[in-house]
C-alpha cells in the first residue's frame, strides 16, 4: 500500500498530518512518494525540526531533487542520501528496488533548456542513460512506478481532458520518451498545480504486438492548495515480478491508445514528401467477437491465388447504388470504369466529397473479387493525385453495417490544415468517446485479413 504526493512546497506539517490521519483511519501504508517541489521558499523553519530529529516523518518518505536553483542546497549528494530520519532523497536519476521487488524508476529536476544542463535539470543524456540501464536488463517488461516532476508532453492525446492544462504545450518531451520506453504501470508527476488522472493507456500495438500491461498517469496538485484539488493518492500495487502474466496484461474497458506512439516513429530521417506518407488503416469490428483475426490458413490475400471472377449477388430489392438500377441518380456520376464508378455524394460533407462504388452489387470491400478490388485501388490512386493537385489529402472510410451496397466515402481535407497524425488522432479520440475501439491494421495487411465476409465493421484509412 503506497501513497503518492504532489508538490509539498515545504508544508511538512500539512502533508505529514494528513498522512497520520489517513493511517489512523485506513491502516498503515508502506511508503510516501513525493514528486514536484518538496521544499519551498518558507521551508527552513519547519525543516530544521525534522533535520535535527525533533520531529519525524510518520512513514518512510522518498523525494525527488531540486527543480530550481533556490532549493539545490537542500540536496547535498546528487546520487541520493538520507535527508532526515524517514526522509530519503532518491537522487538525480535511477531505479529504487524495494525489498518486496517493487521497481521504482525516478528522474529529478526539469528538462534543461540550455547546455550544459544546470544542476537542477536533466538532459537527453540523463534520460538515455536511465533508459539504457533498464532496457539492457534481460526480459525487461517495464517498471512498476515512474516518478518525475514535470508532466510528459502530449500525455492527454487520445484521452480525457486535462482541464485547463494544455498537454500539447506543457511538460517535457524527454519525460514522454522515458515513459514510452520504461512502460511504468503508474507514472506520477506534479509542478502544474493541477490534479489529472488520465485514462489508462496500452503499451502495445493491437494485432501487431503481444499484449502488455497498461500505464496509469496521475498528476497531483500542491499540498494544502485552496482549490482543494487532490494532492495525495493512495494505491495498492503488487510488484510486476510477482504477478501472474495473464493478470498483469488484462486490459481495462476504458483503455486508450498510447499517447506517445508517434515518438517511436520519429527516428531521424530525411523529410519525406507528402506523397510518401504511408496510409494508416483502422478497423472496428461491430460483431461481439471483437478483434479476432482470420486464421492463418494460407488463404489470405497476398499469398494466395487471385479470387476467381464471379458474378456479384443480385439485390433483393431496389438498390440506390447498382449502376443498372433505375434508382441511381445518374446526374451525380463523375466517372465510369469497367467494374467501378465514381459519384458525388448526395448531401456530401464537403462539395468535393465523392464515393467509389462497384457497378455490380457487392456489400463490402471484403466481398470484392480481385479485378474489382484492383480497379478500386486505381480509383484511389487517381483521386489521391487529383486532390494533391488541389492542395488536399483525402480520408477514406467504409461503414459496413446493415449496408446493401458497398460505398467507399472519400472526403478531401486541406493539406495545410491537418497532418495525417491529426486526422488519425481525431478518429481515435471520437471513437473512444463513443466507446468504440479502433484497431490499427498491420502494415502490408488489409481489411480482408481481419474481417470475414458478412462481418459488420467500420474501416478508415
Amino acid at each position: 500500500r503506497r501513497l503518492a504526493c504532489g508538490d509539498v512546497e515545504g508544508r511538512l506539517e500539512a502533508i505529514f498530518g494528513r498522512v497520520r490521519a489517513i493511517q489512523a483511519k485506513s491502516g498503515r501504508f508502506d511508503m510516501l512518494l513525493c514528486v514536484g517541489n518538496f521544499f519551498g521558499s518558507t521551508s527552513e523553519a519547519e525543516w530544521a525540526e525534522y533535520r535535527s530529529g525533533a520531529k519525524k516523518a510518520p512513514i518512510p518518505t522518498y523525494v525527488l531533487g531540486a527543480n530550481n536553483q533556490d532549493s539545490l542546497s537542500y540536496f547535498p549528494d546528487v546520487s541520493g542520501c538520507e535527508l532526515a530520519e524517514n526522509i530519503t532523497y532518491l537522487g538525480r536519476r535511477g531505479v529504487y528496488s524495494s525489498c518486496s521487488g517493487l521497481q521504482i524508476a525516478y528522474l529529478s529536476g526539469t528538462e534543461a533548456e540550455q547546455q550544459p544542463a544546470p544542476a537542477h535539470s536533466f538532459s537527453a543524456k540523463d534520460v538515455a542513460e536511465l533508459k539504457m540501464s533498464l532496457l539492457s536488463t534481460p526480459n525487461f517488461r517495464g517498471v512498476d512506478i515512474l516518478l518525475t516532476s514535470p508532466w510528459p508532453r502530449d500525455v492527454g492525446t487520445f484521452a480525457n481532458s486535462a482541464g485547463e492544462i494544455d498537454t500539447k504545450k506543457c511538460g517535457s518531451k524527454l519525460v514522454s520518451d522515458l515513459a514510452a520506453s520504461l512502460k511504468p504501470r503508474y507514472h506520477f508527476a506534479a509542478l502544474e498545480k493541477a490534479y489529472y488522472e488520465r485514462l489508462p493507456y496500452r503499451n502495445h500495438m493491437v494485432l501487431q504486438e503481444t499484449p502488455q500491461h497498461v500505464t496509469r498517469f496521475i498528476a497531483l496538485a500542491d499540498v494544502g492548495n485552496t482549490s482543494k484539488k487532490k494532492y495525495l493518492y493512495a494505491f495498492s500495487i503488487v510488484p510486476m515480478s510477482s504477478m501472474d502474466p495473464a493478470e498483469l496484461v488484462k486490459q481495462p474497458q476504458d483503455v486508450t491508445e498510447n499517447p506517445y506512439r508517434k515518438l517511436k516513429k520519429e527516428a531521424p530521417k530525411s523529410k519525406a514528401s507528402a506523397e510518401e506518407e504511408p496510409a494508416c488503416q483502422f478497423f472496428f469490428d461491430l460483431n461481439k467477437h471483437q478483434g479476432k483475426k482470420r486464421p492463418s490458413d494460407g488463404k489470405e490475400r497476398g499469398d494466395s491465388q487471385p479470387k476467381q471472377a464471379k458474378k456479384p449477388p443480385q439485390p433483393t430489392g431496389p438498390c440506390w447504388f447498382c449502376l443498372a438500377s433505375p434508382e441511381v441518380e445518374k446526374h451525380l456520376v463523375v466517372s465510369i470504369g469497367t467494374h467501378c464508378y465514381l459519384a458525388l455524394a448526395k448531401g456530401g460533407l464537403s462539395p468535393d466529397h465523392v464515393l467509389i462504388l462497384p457497378i455490380g452489387h457487392y456489400q463490402s470491400v471484403v466481398d470484392l473479387s480481385s479485378e474489382v478490388l484492383e480497379e478500386v485501388t486505381k480509383y484511389k490512386a487517381a483521386l489521391k493525385e487529383f486532390f494533391r493537385s488541389k492542395g488536399k489529402r483525402y480520408v477514406l472510410f467504409e461503414r459496413n453495417y446493415r449496408s446493401q451496397h458497398l460505398q467507399l466515402q472519400v472526403i478531401p481535407v486541406p493539406l495545410d490544415l491537418c497532418t495525417s497524425e491529426d486526422i488519425k488522432e481525431a478518429f481515435i479520440t471520437q471513437a473512444q468517446e463513443q466507446h468504440i475501439e479502433l484497431l490499427e491494421i498491420p502494415e502490408h495487411s488489409d481489411i480482408a485479413q481481419v474481417a470475414q465476409p458478412g462481418t459488420p465493421y467500420f474501416y478508415v484509412e
